[in-house]
């Protein structure tokens, strides 16, 4: 079983910047392919980044030059660095630790895009 607690949201205004972090329970966090998906008022959760146990990256089109994924193993962290916000990042952001036929997901954090 893996816990993931997100951290980072809040209310930003159009141009800024924050970081989400998300923090995983377990010994074996570095194994686990880490993602970030995203989920709108009315919308389907859609995958934002995502970075593989080797550290290979893959970003959703509308946040490329934008968004960057990272993890630490060593504090069983993963990070999603997000510049230049525009107001349809608004969304609840939730982590995601994939392995095989294994998900585990955090509760969200509130990201909100406004001025």
């Amino acid at each position: 079983q893996v816990q993931l607690v997100e951290s980072g949201g809040g209310l930003v205004q159009p141009g800024g910047s924050l970081r989400l972090s998300c923090a995983a329970s377990g010994s074996f966090f570095r194994i686990f392919a880490m993602g970030w998906y995203r989920q709108a008022p009315g919308k389907q959760r859609e995958l934002v980044a995502v970075i593989s146990s080797g550290g290979n990256t893959n970003y959703t089109d509308s946040v490329k030059d934008r968004f960057t994924i990272s993890r630490d193993n060593a504090k069983n962290t993963v990070y999603l660095q997000m510049n230049s916000l525009k107001p349809e990042d608004t969304a609840v952001y939730y982590c995601n630790a994939h392995l095989s036929k294994y998900d585990y997901w955090g509760q969200g954090t509130q990201v909100t895009v406004s001025s």
